[in-house]
């Protein structure tokens, strides 16, 4: 665990958003690749990640705000100021809603991108999961698997174990738990992988494969939350599972209604 990359005097390089920035950078390189392939304009491809970085920020820190609405109220400068708090739906959300709106101002069709943009999102999501493993939070739960990791002494995995009587001070090394971050960050990139390579380039339909990331990110996410610690708040699922079927349900309605084939891919704004 090393939440701290490197302090020089006042300034404090932090390992989630060292990795935030490389994730959106990753981005920007796999989407100015596309664009030229295409032949368009390169400069749409700083304008999307630029914004997308945006909007996801603000959405990502909304939904945690939303999640931890009590917390906010008792200190809302520092709720919405702080390094920590980034909510990776919420970020989905708000991004997906700034480039939307770049394209319907540039006159883009929306499926060519909408593909883009899916493959990018795995990455990203992926590059960010290393961020939340250095960090030491989003841990899983207890087990004895070859695969488990111990944190530090004093990290929130050995805090949470200790308020839940699982070790007898907060000061101890955490019991072996799931990597979750590390499962995350796997499976995007592989199936980021085979989009590319494999799925994309034998549909039919313009944003068919940004359904299936996002319908596959939500499965992914539905799935470890049954091995992650988060609190159940209705019929024994998380939050994060109530937005993961949202997703799964966003990317199903992608398929069914909006993907259109070459011919059909309409510009938005027109």
């Amino acid at each position: 665990m090393h939440p701290d990359i490197v302090k020089i005097g006042p300034v404090t390089i932090h390992s989630f958003g060292l990795m935030m920035a490389i994730a959106f950078m990753a981005g920007y390189y796999i989407l100015s690749w596309e664009v030229k392939r295409r032949e368009e304009d390169s400069k749409i491809a700083s304008d999307l990640i630029f914004w997308g970085a945006v909007g996801g920020i603000i959405g990502a820190k909304l939904f945690s705000v939303f999640e931890n609405f009590a917390d906010f109220l008792a200190d809302p400068l520092h709720t919405l100021f702080s390094g920590s708090g980034f909510v990776f739906h919420g970020g989905l959300m708000g991004g997906t809603i700034s480039v939307v709106t770049i394209l319907y101002l540039r006159k883009k069709p929306i499926g060519t991108y909408a593909d883009i943009a899916g493959p990018i999102i795995l990455v990203g999501q992926g590059i960010g999961r290393i961020g939340c493993l250095l960090a030491g939070c989003c841990h899983g739960s207890c087990t004895t698997s070859f695969a488990s990791i111990q944190y530090p002494a004093g990290s929130q995995a050995s805090y949470y174990q200790y308020h839940n009587h699982l070790l007898d001070s907060a000061f101890m090394k955490s019991l072996p738990v799931h990597p979750t971050p590390l499962y995350e960050t796997v499976l995007n990139f592989t199936m980021a992988f085979l989009i590319i390579k494999f799925i994309r380039p034998g549909l039919k339909k313009r944003g068919t494969s940004f359904g299936i990331a996002i319908i596959y990110a939500g499965l992914i996410r539905f799935l470890l939350e049954f091995i992650r610690i988060n609190p159940k708040t209705l019929w024994g699922l998380t939050n994060y599972q109530f937005s993961s079927i949202f997703f799964v349900l966003l990317g199903v309605f992608v398929l069914l209604f909006l993907a259109k084939t070459e011919k059909e891919d309409f510009e938005i704004g027109k």
